[in-house]
């Protein structure tokens, strides 16, 4: 008996140092990528339009993603505003960008939500356009308060409360292994509202934006 619960013990350890070597492995391959958006570039864009009525400023910010990154933003007739469940809180996104490692999105909600943040392999950061955003982090006991024209990052592997107040309205940009965000990003989906549409919406959006940029890298801009 002991012997078969020390074996199960260095199966853990083995799995643990694997996940381990693994994490490091990829933040070495991510460190030596170039990427197409920059955090800062996002959030200035998104600063601009701040206070704005939320549907006016979206528009004119994809009017200037598709300027500065031609090739990379889904056209016009592929965005889709998609419900999102997860960690107890609900929202709506619509994706703009999607590769292996970066995305840019529009997320908000109109009646307000809160919920767990999630924790990934991935750097998030959201610059709000209207509304009001709290924020309390792990370790912490006070919550920290966003408004429309500031940016809330959330690093790798941290976990946060969140809420948002009804008509919060934000635009996300998210860099690292974005397929091991999906995990989290559909559980609640899966195993909770069983909205199979939805979840069938999610992923077409994502398989939209990676055959976007196969088709950039492969043939360019105006493929």
């Amino acid at each position: 008996m002991q012997w078969a619960v020390g074996r199960r013990w260095a199966w853990v350890a083995l799995l643990l140092a694997a996940v381990a070597v693994l994490a490091q492995l990829v933040w070495l391959w991510l460190g030596t990528r170039s990427f197409v958006f920059q955090h800062e570039e996002i959030a200035q864009l998104a600063r601009q339009y701040a206070g704005l009525d939320h549907e006016l400023a979206f528009s004119r910010l994809i009017v200037e993603l598709r300027r500065l990154h031609p090739g990379h933003v889904l056209p016009d007739e592929e965005l889709q505003w998609v419900f999102v469940n997860a960690g107890g809180w609900m929202g709506a996104m619509c994706l703009l960008h999607a590769s292996l490692s970066e995305y840019v999105l529009l997320f908000g909600t109109a009646l307000g939500s809160r919920g767990h943040s999630g924790r990934y392999w991935a750097e998030i950061s959201d610059t709000i356009i209207s509304g009001i955003f709290h924020q309390w982090r792990e370790g912490t006991t006070k919550s920290e308060v966003f408004y429309p024209g500031e940016t809330v990052m959330h690093g790798p592997g941290e976990a946060t409360a969140v809420e948002w107040g009804p008509n919060t309205w934000m635009v996300e940009y998210g860099r690292g292994v974005i397929p091991s965000t999906l995990a989290f990003a559909l559980a609640d989906t899966v195993f909770s509202t069983q909205d199979f549409l939805t979840l069938f919406y999610t992923l077409r959006s994502y398989a939209r934006g990676l055959r976007l940029e196969l088709t950039t890298y492969l043939f360019g801009q105006d493929p």
